[in-house]
């Protein structure tokens, strides 16, 4: 699918030499283009570089300016103190399993073994409890006598379920970072920084953040060592990546040091994990990492992420927990393979549902003509419709809800949207059709009667019809810059490192080189992808290795020595323990010679 290239805005000339005076005035010698790409990320003063370049605990803020964080750390030491019976309770994702994971184990730590019988997890069952607090684990810790309820990464809009455990003489503790609805749930202290009226600075934590900013709290309160709640950075690292949050204020900082102690010293479930998406663990072992390079946060989305939620896809939860707790290298090995085989499964569903729905498409002269894609098929996984739904939109560039049928008798769907357009104000729009729905602007939940199926289709497209731009429907790739490949340099790349972790409000740089030819050795790799190695047709200069997923309709133009443009990210490749730079190509055009 061809692809609109934008160009971002850069600072003058002129601006980016002061920088960069000023940044090597403070020991900062940084190129002219990443001075140039640290201003166009709105870092501009030599102060905010440092902080930028050195991620600062200290800067984290005091968790105790979160709205009820005083209830809340108030009500688990008298729990504590009174040897009350303890749910730690989270969502079946990895935000939600990583959650519990890290207060589960935190309390386990302080509380000691003894008192350990009275601390329980519970994950609800993704097909026969859904999302958010469910009313089967109320009733479930009303018959084992639970006093205290904690939720982490939901709860936030779990009225009835929570006044059911008022009923039931349960208290309740919210740690959520959803948005709250018209009011608020009747819990004894809820902790969110995006409640109205919180002054809690940094409003974008992940759930498994805001369970941190609990027991950071709890361990100042009481004058516990800074290690109980820093050695738990690596599972709130995990949670920032999987859960698609802006790595940017807290998040940044939690996530620099989650990545060194993943690198550097991962529990045993982690480590597992790791190793079972194919990372090796080297020897001797280096002062970065153990693995055989270093793990970033795009590992942890493309291959921790998946494996931790497909427990929760196509089983339960409750074996990423298991995982992430465990302190035995062994049984975290044997939960492990369980988890990994889940993710095969999940991988062979989400094929077989995908090259479906894709079928469904091309076979179909109106579907294609929508602006909106919905399909539904009642034999379809429930756990992967989400992913299905996310790759119809890599292929068609159109907002898509793939729909199956539920437990409960219901038509259940997830939907993802393209970059330019809001699809929960589109489903929204379709609320009367709907039992349920829930979600953000790019991806959501719902549920509807079958009867209501037909409308529903309807209304959404002609929402989308009328309230989607005509550029809307071309995916387009922005570009932080142009370089000239000369500037790919080992000292370059060192300090474009430093830029790391990239994702979500500091996603890692494309750059555009124009007017390059391929050496002579292209090749098409697995009938998709393209390897070769790029230099400028009239310039003596080393050419650079790179790869282009996807892009091997390309390949004979660049086989017949025509000039193209390309724009990629920079990054290393590891092979049999050599490193080089590689330019990872994202989108190809061929110049008009």
């Amino acid at each position: 699918m061809e692809k609109r290239w934008i160009k971002k805005k850069l600072p003058d000339n002129d601006c980016i030499e002061k920088f960069r005076t000023r940044l090597l005035e403070a020991q900062l010698p940084l190129e002219e283009p990443l001075v140039a790409l640290l201003m166009s990320r709105g870092i501009t003063t030599v102060g905010e570089a440092l902080h930028f370049f050195n991620p600062d605990i200290n800067l984290l803020h005091d968790p105790f300016l979160m709205k009820d964080m005083d209830k809340a750390i108030s009500r688990i030491s008298h729990a504590i103190i009174h040897n009350e019976k303890i749910m730690i309770y989270g969502d079946y994702d990895v935000d939600g399993t990583s959650a519990v994971a890290l207060v589960y184990s935190f309390l386990s730590e302080i509380i000691g073994e003894a008192s350990r019988q009275y601390l329980e997890y519970y994950i609800p069952h993704r097909y026969t409890e859904g999302y958010g607090i469910s009313e089967r684990s109320i009733e479930y810790c009303h018959e084992k006598g639970v006093n205290l309820f904690i939720s982490l990464d939901c709860g936030i809009k779990a009225y009835t379920q929570i006044e059911l455990a008022n009923r039931h003489g349960i208290d309740v503790i919210v740690c959520d970072h959803h948005l709250e609805g018209e009011k608020l749930p009747d819990a004894v202290a809820i902790l969110n920084p995006k409640r109205e009226g919180c002054p809690y600075p940094y409003k974008e934590l992940s759930g498994c953040g805001v369970g941190l900013k609990l027991i950071q709290a709890y361990c100042m309160r009481f004058d516990l060592p800074d290690e109980l709640w820093l050695s738990r950075f690596d599972l709130v690292a995990i949670s920032i990546a999987s859960d698609i949050v802006p790595i940017t204020g807290e998040n940044r900082i939690i996530a620099y040091y989650g990545l060194e102690i993943i690198n550097k010293f991962p529990r045993p479930g982690i480590k597992t994990i790791i190793e079972q998406a194919g990372f090796k663990v080297q020897f001797p072992l280096q002062p970065e990492t153990i693995f055989n390079r270093e793990i970033t946060v795009s590992d942890l989305v493309f291959y921790v992420g998946p494996r931790i939620n497909a427990a929760g896809r196509m089983e339960t939860g409750r074996e990423s927990v298991r995982l992430f707790i465990c302190e035995d290298e062994d049984k975290s090995s044997e939960i492990g393979k369980n988890i990994n085989a889940h993710n095969d499964d999940r991988k062979e569903e989400d094929r077989k549902a995908t090259e479906e729905a894709i079928l469904m498409i091309k076979g179909s002269d109106s579907l294609q003509q929508k602006k909106s894609i919905v399909l539904y098929n009642p034999n379809w996984f429930q756990g992967i419709i989400g992913i299905v739904a996310s790759r119809l939109v890599e292929e068609f560039y159109k907002p898509a809800i793939v729909l199956t049928k539920s437990s409960d008798g219901l038509i259940t769907g997830s939907a993802r949207s393209v970059k330019e357009f809001n699809l929960y104000d589109a489903i929204d729009a379709c609320a009367d059709l709907l039992e349920h729905f829930g979600g953000h602007k790019f991806a959501a939940g719902l549920s509807m009667k079958e009867e209501n199926l037909e409308a529903f289709m309807q209304r959404l497209e002609q929402y989308v019809a009328e309230c989607m731009d005509h550029d809307s429907d071309t995916p387009e790739i922005e570009i932080d810059m142009a370089l000239d490949l000369k500037e790919i340099t080992s000292s370059f790349i060192t300090n474009l490192k430093r830029f790391a972790p990239f994702g979500p409000g500091n996603m890692s740089p494309i750059f555009l080189s124009s007017n390059v030819v391929d050496e002579g050795g292209v090749r098409i790799l697995k009938n998709e992808h393209l390897k070769l190695r790029v230099l400028y047709r009239d310039r003596a200069a080393f050419p650079k290795d790179a790869i282009a997923f996807g892009l091997k309709q390309h390949y004979y133009d660049i086989r017949s020595k025509k000039d193209f443009h390309i724009v990629y990210h920079l990054e290393e490749n590891s092979w049999n323990n050599i490193t080089i730079i590689q330019l990872n190509i994202k989108d190809i055009k061929i110049a008009n010679n």
